[in-house]
Formats: structure tokens, sequence, C-alpha cells
């Protein structure tokens, strides 16, 4: 089988050699990278160089680092390698952080700069890995109006009336490690056909039912998860989800 990690955190990890060798010995063999602020992003396009035809940069200011200074740094580091990324992200909003229940101001804020990010994305022919911790409607709403034709919506565990809409405009969402547990992302995922799937690790997060963390060979758990939800064959679905990424991130 053939397996695409379309959403993991590398520059998060240590022990390059043994997590990209990890990872090849299950089949993964394409790892989309994200970054998440001006460090991770510019570590995220090092993997990439160091591992050419195994990691693919996608780099962005996530949800929750958008109030840092460099936020402007970042984003001309965007503008600027835009031609060496498969994507941009991690972006999006997320109305659970702590500043953003505090304040609409901070919530207004975030929403324009993903909205910022997003016209890159669009501008430039690239998709986009979409955050929407507690802000369903507003990522889709927003993607809707500034993004690109081609949007992933990471960890999709919000309500079934955006979950249409999402699926309506030709959206994608991802499969998660959480398939195995998460009430909110299982009814997600049994709703979407495979067909509008991709699976990731969104490494390093902790593996609830293993008690460690996790990287790209995890991928695994990920695959088995949702291939159980779906009652298909591991193989059905590594070959259906590894067509979606290639076709959205063009690898």
């Amino acid at each position: 089988m053939r397996l695409i990690d379309t959403h993991a955190h590398l520059s998060d990890l240590e022990d390059r050699d043994t997590i990209v060798h990890n990872a090849r010995q299950v089949g993964v063999v394409a790892v989309v990278a994200m970054g998440a602020n001006l460090a991770t992003s510019k570590s995220t396009l090092t993997w990439a160089e160091d591992y050419p035809g195994f990691v693919y940069p996608c780099i962005g200011i996530h949800p929750t680092e958008f109030m840092e200074e460099e936020v402007q740094s970042t984003l001309s580091y965007l503008q600027e390698h835009i031609a060496t990324i498969v994507a941009v992200g991690e972006i999006g909003l997320d109305y659970w952080h702590r500043e953003v229940r505090k304040s609409e101001d901070v919530r207004e804020r975030q929403r324009e700069l993903y909205a910022y990010q997003l016209r890159i994305a669009r501008e430039f022919g690239k998709p986009a890995s979409v955050h929407g911790r507690g802000a369903w409607r507003d990522v889709l709403d927003l993607a809707v109006e500034h993004g690109p034709e081609k949007v992933v919506f990471h960890w999709y565990s919000g309500p079934a009336d955006v979950l249409d809409e999402l699926l309506d405009r030709g959206y994608y969402i991802s499969a998660t490690p959480a398939a195995e547990y998460s009430r909110d992302h299982r009814a997600a995922l049994n709703i979407v056909p495979l067909e509008r799937i991709v699976i990731e690790t969104d490494s390093p997060v902790f593996l609830r039912n293993r008690g460690r963390t996790s990287e790209p060979a995890d991928l695994v758990v990920t695959l088995k998860a949702l291939a159980k939800l779906k009652e298909a064959s591991e193989e059905e679905v590594a070959l259906i989800t590894t067509g979606n990424a290639e076709k959205i991130f063009r690898i």
C-alpha cells in the first residue's frame, strides 16, 4: 500500500532519519509537512530540502499563532517561497483559544489573517489546509469567499449542515487518529465518501489509545480506523485517499 500523510508537524519532531525510515517501512511514500509560524515554516522547508520527493512543505500562520510579533515576517516568507510549497497551511480559525474567547476584536483579527492567507493561496493556485476548531461555520464561509478551489478541512468535527455545504463546494476533510475514538470526528467521517477524505497523523499529536505522541508511521492507525468505520478494506481506503492527496497537492 502507498500512503500519504497529509498533515504532520515535522518541525516538532527529532531524530529525523528514524522518523522517515519508520514511515517508509509502513508504506508512507510522502508527508505534507505543516508550518505554523516563522520558525516552524523555516524548519519545514529544511525538512523538504533534506528529504526531497518525500517531504512536501505547506507553510502559513496557525490560528493560535496569529498574535505573534512575526506575523508580517511570516506572511512575507510565505509569499517569497510560494513556488516551493504544495499548499498554504496550517491556517484557519480557533475560537476555543483563550485569547480569542475573550474578545470579538481578537476574533476579527484572526478572521482577517485567515482570509488574507486564503487569498494568497487562491492567487497562486495553491490548496489550503484549514484548522477550524470551534469555528466551522466561519472557516467554511471565508473559504468560499476568499479561498482557492481545493481546501482540506483538517480534523473536521463540526456540525452536519456545515459539512453538507463543504461537500457541495467540492472540498475535502481529513481523517486523523481520532477516528478511533472521537464521536464528532467519526460522525463526520461516516457521512463523507472516501473520495473526499485524505488521511493524516497531525504528528506529534497525542495518541489517546496508546499513551504516546504520534509520528508519520502512525498513519496506519488512521488507515485502520477509517477502514473499520467505512467497512472497507485497508487496501481500498489507501488507494482512494492516496489518490485524493496526489490530486489535491499535486505530488
